[in-house]
């Protein structure tokens, strides 16, 4: 089977872009690689990552401290193959043609690294049962 010449992309959308959609980029980058196109943004985006989230990835070997929440674009949408929502209800533009998931997740915002492992560890989950959907099986 040939592979397609565009791997999927994906685009992960929550209000701030400092939590959950940062941990699922970050997941779906450090677990698929180039087989998959990772984008991620919020509606109204924080002004720098959840330190938190940045705790809680360092735990399991990935480091989102670098990472700027970005603002939502309808350019980042069309982009994208997959768009999965986290929370940010009717905020989030709908086109056709796109394949929509919305993930209900505990929202990190305000809570410790305690709080935040169990979201990080079900956005995990989550990413490797959606890497198994959306790539094509490697010959490896």
């Amino acid at each position: 089977m040939n592979t397609p010449a565009e791997p999927p992309s994906v685009l992960f959308v929550c209000v701030h872009n400092a939590g959950r959609s940062q941990m699922a980029a970050a997941f779906l980058t450090h677990l698929a690689g180039d087989r998959v196109q990772v984008r991620s943004a919020g509606s109204a985006p924080a002004a720098t990552v959840n330190p938190a989230v940045v705790d809680a990835m360092a735990e399991v070997g990935i480091d989102v401290s670098a990472e700027v929440p970005k603002v939502l674009t309808v350019e980042a949408v069309q982009a994208s193959d997959v768009v999965i929502t986290m929370g940010c209800g009717d905020t989030c533009p709908v086109f056709p043609g796109k394949r929509y998931l919305d993930w209900e997740l505990q929202d990190p915002a305000g809570h410790g690294v305690d709080a935040v492992r169990p979201i990080r560890d079900e956005i995990e989950k989550r990413i490797r049962t959606l890497i198994d959907e959306i790539t094509p099986p490697t010959n490896a």
